[in-house]
């Protein structure tokens, strides 16, 4: 290793909606949640990723928690910034020696305006950086489960986060088309939050709903392996008493089944304005599945279902767009294309 690497901190982060994870020297050295608390009368950042997750929804009026990215965009600059500071510093550089600048990579969502692109730029700057790059989460998600994206064959990338779904077919190293909605991970929580209410009478907070989703969650109302039935605890809206409700996945799958919808729309949508001949290469290889929403039970059946085509769910799919951000920061020059600035 040449002395320069002991000290290099170029970074790649996937700066999710629902989850930040940063790749230092090849290694994912940070996976938190991406919330930050903050001390109300001070301004001072109590805490970060899980610490603050733990905080959310149970706070004082001294506290605030804030999850800075809405639908895979910065939507609260000032904490964005803070919060990307603060995972940086989680990260062991060379013993901070010499503490120096970095390079970041960071990935975004393909539908991702001018002014939302250079919010996130800022906020690398200012947390740090001193050269920003950028990458599309479609094309990040490709490289990192293994496709050659140079070559002239179609593929076709289905990433559904925790703010948009990304769609993209892939050709030549570039996105051919895309969709990208903002139907996903925390949509699917507002579906089972409501579902809750409605036929139960149980008020839920963000966090019980998330649980609910990762025990229970499905796309189709029966599957070859179903999970057992869940215990959520909340409060009755009745009597405002805590109480406890068991739900069963096919009704989970109901209440998700709108949102489940409008994946499998935007989908269809991608297909439909694709050049006939990467709609060929797409029918030979399928559409591959990854982000946190891949890992939804039945959603691969049911995208198969509708699409008639074959359909692959990524090898730990929740890492598979940081991981292509770290081999495109290993490759910079490589990958100099795709990259943004």
């Amino acid at each position: 290793m040449a002395f320069t690497d002991f000290f290099s901190s170029d970074i790649a982060i996937d700066l999710g909606t629902a989850n930040t994870l940063i790749i230092h020297k090849g290694k994912i050295v940070v996976d938190e949640p991406s919330i930050i608390a903050i001390d109300k009368t001070t301004g001072k950042v109590i805490a970060i990723g899980k610490e603050a997750m733990l905080m959310h929804e149970k706070t004082h009026e001294n506290i605030k928690t804030i999850r800075p990215l809405r639908d895979g965009v910065i939507a609260d600059f000032h904490a964005a910034e803070q919060m990307i500071r603060g995972m940086i510093k989680m990260i062991d550089m060379g013993k901070r020696i010499l503490a120096p600048s970095h390079r970041m990579i960071i990935c975004i969502p393909s539908g991702i305006t001018e002014v939302e692109k250079r919010a996130v730029r800022d906020s690398a700057e200012h947390a740090g950086a001193k050269e920003v790059y950028m990458i599309h989460e479609p094309l990040a998600a490709a490289i990192g489960i293994g496709i050659d994206i140079e070559k002239p064959m179609g593929s076709m990338i289905v990433d559904i986060g925790g703010g948009t779904t990304e769609i993209a077919v892939i050709a030549l190293a570039g996105i051919v088309c895309d969709q990208s909605v903002r139907t996903a991970g925390d949509v699917f929580n507002r579906d089972i939050l409501d579902y809750m209410r409605r036929q139960h009478n149980l008020l839920i907070g963000e966090r019980s709903a998330e649980r609910v989703k990762i025990e229970v969650g499905s796309a189709l109302p029966e599957l070859d392996n179903p999970p057992n039935d869940y215990e959520v605890r909340g409060r009755d809206l009745m009597t405002g008493i805590p109480k406890i409700v068991r739900v069963t996945y096919s009704e989970i799958a109901y209440a998700l089944d709108k949102s489940v919808s409008k994946i499998e729309e935007a989908v269809l949508k991608a297909l439909e304005v694709s050049p006939p001949e990467l709609s060929a290469d797409i029918y030979d290889n399928g559409i591959h599945l990854t982000g946190g929403g891949a890992l939804l039970r039945g959603l691969d059946k049911r995208l198969s279902l509708k699409t008639k085509l074959p359909i692959h769910i990524a090898e730990d799919p929740l890492r598979a767009v940081v991981r292509g951000t770290g081999m495109a920061l290993t490759k910079i020059n490589e990958y100099k294309g795709i990259l943004m600035t």
